[in-house]
């Protein structure tokens, strides 16, 4: 009930689905042909009377179970896939039963691929770390009070446990399944030519449980990147970073208060204080529209004008005064960047 909202899918007809979508197991046709669960399901449910779209679960909900497999699409049958997988997922870590090296009989690693190609293939935008703890907090609680209710879910609807309540096992247990994702996520992506760096790069940015907007940052940064205002920009960026990092280690002060135009004393000083508003002004809106690609185009603009700076201005001037505001001008340079990506993560 909760994911049918997020999946554009009817929360009674999906909770009605995943109800029943398992029952065909207890049947002597599955028994005697395994490999009929599902079919049997859906063949059950329609002669029961249901409708076509909840029989169908009975049948979709396993997949897609390998990485070539077909992924649902129907909204309660993707509901009910989700579901059914983020069950299995969390129930295995409140157990603490994980998969280690290649050793995965219970499917682990499958099931969250399975999840991830779901969420990607439907475009879903989910807020995946929330399900996970929810459904974490709910087995916990379950175990420690009513084991005779129905299920762990209903006692956390009951008690209505919310995110600041919840223990930090099961956030901890939370944070360490969502990292067990992106690690999956970051084998599909290799396998799709986007590089561990530029992964690892969005896997630092707020929000980065909504893997539908990581991995569409991902291919926006891995597409600039391969740019030649991508690659030099990435080598100003880390040329003002490390010039930056060095003289606030040095001065043990933070340099992040604004640089002052008053103080510039070149033409491309000048120019890269307007590049640098302008730019801004692009990418904080491109941002909150999640447009990656323009906001890449907007810092695309800033190559030039870096380049121009390093090439006539000494940061390290004699005048306190004016080391202090180019210092802080490269403050500028870094904040506006790692807005996008966490370039520092980026190789090269």
């Amino acid at each position: 009930r909760e994911i049918a909202p997020v999946v554009g899918a009817d929360a009674d007809a999906a909770q009605k689905a995943a109800r029943i979508a398992k029952a065909d197991l207890a049947s002597e046709m599955v028994y005697e042909f395994p490999e009929l669960q599902g079919i049997m399901g859906r063949y059950y449910i329609e002669r029961a009377g249901e409708a076509p779209e909840i029989a169908a679960v009975a049948e979709d909900h396993y997949a897609p179970l390998g990485p070539s497999d077909d992924v649902p699409t129907a909204p309660v049958s993707v509901a009910v896939a989700l579901a059914e997988k983020i069950d299995k997922l969390t129930a295995f870590w409140a157990i603490d039963e994980k998969p280690t090296g290649s050793k995965d009989p219970f499917a682990i690693r499958r099931a969250a691929l399975g999840i991830i190609r779901l969420i990607l293939s439907n475009g879903l935008s989910l807020e995946l770390a929330e399900f996970l703890s929810q459904m974490l907090a709910a087995m916990k609680l379950w175990k420690e009070t009513d084991k005779e209710a129905p299920d762990y879910w209903s006692v956390l609807v009951a008690v209505g446990i919310n995110a600041d309540e919840r223990s930090e096992d099961v956030k901890a247990s939370a944070t360490d399944l969502l990292s067990f994702f992106h690690d999956r996520l970051k084998v599909y992506l290799r396998d799709q030519g986007i590089r561990h760096d530029v992964i690892d790069a969005c896997l630092a940015m707020p929000g980065n449980d909504d893997l539908t907007l990581l991995v569409k940052r991902a291919n926006a940064l891995s597409d600039f990147l391969k740019t030649d205002d991508g690659e030099n920009l990435l080598q100003g960026f880390k040329r003002a970073n490390n010039i930056l990092s060095q003289a606030e280690e040095k001065d043990g002060v933070e340099y992040s208060y604004g640089a002052d135009i008053k103080f510039a004393e070149t033409d491309e000083e000048r120019a890269l204080f307007k590049a640098l508003d302008d730019a801004d002004a692009q990418i904080a809106p491109a941002m909150q529209d999640e447009d990656f690609a323009k906001a890449m185009t907007a810092m695309a603009a800033l190559r030039a004008p870096i380049d121009a700076f390093f090439e006539a201005v000494q940061v390290n001037a004699d005048s306190a005064t004016i080391r202090r505001n180019r210092l802080n001008l490269l403050s500028q340079i870094r904040t506006i960047c790692l807005s996008v990506a966490d370039l520092t993560r980026v190789e090269g």
